[in-house]
Formats: C-alpha cells, structure tokens, sequence
C-alpha cells in the first residue's frame, strides 16, 4: 500500500494554488519504488521554489528533499555529479571556492537539481550559453514502473531528451552529472545601464550580445513616451586582473546579513501607488547613464535569495509570476502591447525581468526558449487577475509566443502544449487545471 500519510496542504512560492495531498520524502530506494508502483498518479517535488503548479498532485507528492547527497566532484574536469534533491546554493558553496560555477542558473539558489532539469532552467546567459540541460551529461530516472534507466543523449537517448524540460511527467530523477564552467573568481565584472524606454532597451540588448549575462528590469506602469523605461545589467566572470586590489581571497566573497520577511503584509499594501513608488525609486537610484563595477556573484544572480520569506510581500493569497517569450522579430512590437495593457490595468509588478534567448537545440523539444525575448512578472493574486492573464495570453498567442510551465498558474491550455512526453498518465501534476474557486 502506498504510505498513509495523512494529507496535508501544499503549495509552491507563489502560494497558489494550494492542493491537499499526500507528499512523502525519504531517500530509500526501495520505498520511493514502492510509492511509484503503488499510487496512481504522483508528482516529484523539490525545494518548492517554482512560482508555478507544476509540482503539485492531488493524490500523492514525492519530495526529493531527502535525496540531498553529492557522489562525486571531478576538479580535473569540472565534472559535478549528485542526488537530484540537492540545492543549486549547496553546490555553490563546494565548487566555487575551487574555482568553478553552475553553467546555468536560474534567478534563485534554492531550487534543486532535479527541478533544473525537469524545468530546464534559463538565466541571464541563455542567448550566450543556453539551458541547464545541455550541459547535463547523464542522469538515473525511475520510470513508472519502478525500474531505474541511465539516460544520456547516447544511452536511452529519447527518455533523456523527454526528460530536459518535461516537468517531472517522465518519473523521478534520482541522481544527475553535468559540466561546470572554470572561474577565475566569485565575482562578476558588471555593465548597468539606464534605458528611457523600449526603444533603448532593445537597443542596449542588440549592443550587448556578446556578454555573456544580461537581464533588464522593466517599470512596467509607464506609458507613451516613456513606456519600456529600464535598467539593463550586463556581465562576465571577474578575472583575477579585473579584480580590486582589496580583494583578498578572490574565490570567497563576503557573506551577508539576509533579511526577513516575518508575517504576510496586508493585502493593501501593495497597490499601483506603492507598485509606482517602488518602480519610480528603482530607477532613479541610479543617478548616472551607465554605471561600470565589480560585485560579488550573489548580488549579480540572487538578489532576492538574500531576503527569507519575500513572497510574504504579496500577502496571504499569494502571487503569480506570468513569464511568456515571443519572438525576436516582433519583440518590440509585442512587448509594447503587454506593457500598456499592463498599465491600463493598473496591476504593476515591481519585478518584472526582460531577457534576451536564443532558440533551444532540436533535441531539447521540451524546452521554454526561442528566439525572442522573454519578460516576467509578478502579480498579486487577486480577482481582476484572471480576466489580465487572459488578455496576456491573447497577445503572446498572437504574436506565436509561449509560456513558461515552471511558472504557469493560470493560462489557457493552448499556450503550454509544446512540451511533448510519452504520456503514461502515472506522473502528473495539476497543471492545466484552473483553480479558480481559490481566487
């Protein structure tokens, strides 16, 4: 029988939606096989960090929370391999005092390595260097039946590519190997740049491919002339010549007081007032045209790591984070039509991310990325979202963009078929499911 955990509720970190369910973590392989074979439909889970419902499965959660151990670091190749529930912040912390970092890393430190791959995660190198799966060399999956494959592009080779980017719908990775990159030090040579509006924006992204970081932040309430406004971060890896004299280890940077956020703000609090506040006070922080500095690799990639509990900002109902790509040859004309349908609704986000892709390899079938661009936003769950999100998903479906499914809560199906995996219906989630009465 499966193991008669008393259901409890559960939810990702945007708080929506929430499931009551059954999640059992442990990290021995005989009783994950019998949970597998056991249950009728399941749904692996890690860090709960993905904004989306992804991860979430009405009958039974396996949390690969246990699964948290590293197998083995080969220095000479930069090779890491370890179980799938190990977080990308603890990997951090072993391979970048030798001088490596992850080839790939998404806005957060706190999501694990099966969820990289089960969501092929992106960052700011994604026009540059790609997604987390092309550096994958090899992982062990269990299948629904119980049985543990080694998948590689060579070796089960269809199951491995089904897996990069399928959302957890192929079984549990229960241990991966991938490739690291070689850094000088822990810290990142970094370009900020101030943009009017969309026009600039796009031009400062066109100028700038050949970095290999890049994101821009968008005040995504302007309108008319200034509309698109925005500060554009650009960098590379720090070499031991770039680095400040004062930087004594150059492989260790300074560790941080972090804040916390400790109760759930009143849902008044964040308003288009306080959202145009913020946004106004973002921008102007910044008194010069461009800005040229050396920081540590957490402040470029993880601003918001240092900060426990943030989405308690967003009050006790939550948030979404609406994430689409459209692409490039209509970037501007299709940005510029979400944006003042945003601000026409009032409903800003003071984070709202612009990137630049680039068009994932044939192979990697499930994966987000085309070439395009992508903006991603907060919003506050409340009851006028459903009827924006539906407006969103119009335009991004008109301009043959597509949505990000480890972000998803609420979008319309036809927006998040492309991923494709042999569906046994053993492994799913509640995506697609629009759980309104929740709002």
């Amino acid at each position: 029988m499966v193991s008669k955990t008393n259901k409890q509720k559960v939810t990702n970190w945007g708080k929506y939606p929430i499931v009551e369910t059954r999640m059992v973590s442990t990290s021995n392989i005989q009783q994950i096989k019998k949970l597998v074979t056991e249950s009728k439909t399941l749904i692996a889970r890690g860090n709960g960090h993905s904004y989306g419902d992804n991860s979430l499965n009405r009958e039974n959660i396996f949390s690969t929370m246990q699964l948290n151990k590293f197998i083995d670091f080969d220095k000479e190749n930069g090779v890491f391999e370890c179980e799938s529930g190990v977080l990308l912040k603890d990997i951090l912390e072993v391979i970048v005092p030798e001088g490596f970092f992850l080839p790939v890393t998404p806005g957060t430190s706190l999501i694990t390595i099966g969820g990289a791959i089960g969501s092929d995660v992106h960052g700011k190198n994604n026009h540059s260097e790609g997604c987390f799966g092309d550096y994958v060399l090899n992982f062990t999956i269990m299948t629904e039946t119980g049985e543990i494959k080694k998948c590689s592009q060579t070796e089960n080779s269809e199951l491995f590519w089904n897996t990069i980017g399928g959302m957890g719908l192929t079984g549990i990775v229960l241990t991966a190997r991938f490739t690291l990159k070689r850094i000088q030090t822990a810290y990142i040579r970094q370009r900020v740049l101030k943009a009017d509006n969309l026009d600039e924006i796009f031009k400062y992204f066109d100028e700038s491919e050949s970095w290999t970081y890049s994101v821009a932040w968008i005040d995504c309430l302007q309108k008319g002339a200034k509309i698109g406004r925005s500060i554009l971060m650009i960098g590379e890896h720090a070499t031991l010549t770039e680095l400040p004299k004062w930087k004594e280890n150059p492989l260790k940077s300074k560790k941080k007081i972090k804040l916390n956020v400790p109760f759930n703000f009143p849902s008044f609090v964040l308003n288009t007032l306080t959202v145009k506040a913020f946004n106004f006070l973002y921008y102007f922080k910044q008194r010069k045209k461009i800005i040229n500095n050396v920081v540590d690799y957490d402040s470029f990639f993880y601003p918001l790591d240092a900060i426990y509990n943030w989405n308690r900002i967003y009050g006790k109902n939550g948030f979404i984070q609406y994430q689409f790509i459209i692409p490039k040859e209509v970037g501007k004309e299709g940005m510029t039509e979400v944006l003042k349908t945003i601000a026409d609704s009032g409903q800003g986000s003071f984070l709202a991310v612009l990137k630049l892709y680039r068009k994932s390899s044939p192979e990697a079938h499930n994966s987000f990325p085309i070439d395009g661009y992508s903006l991603a936003l907060d919003f506050k769950i409340n009851k006028q979202l459903p009827a924006l999100v539906k407006k969103l998903d119009e335009i991004v479906e008109h301009y043959g963009g597509r949505i990000y499914l480890a972000k998803d809560a609420m979008s319309k199906k036809s927006l998040l078929n492309y991923v494709k995996v042999s569906e046994t219906g053993k492994f799913d989630s509640v995506q697609h499911e629009r759980i309104e009465s929740q709002l």
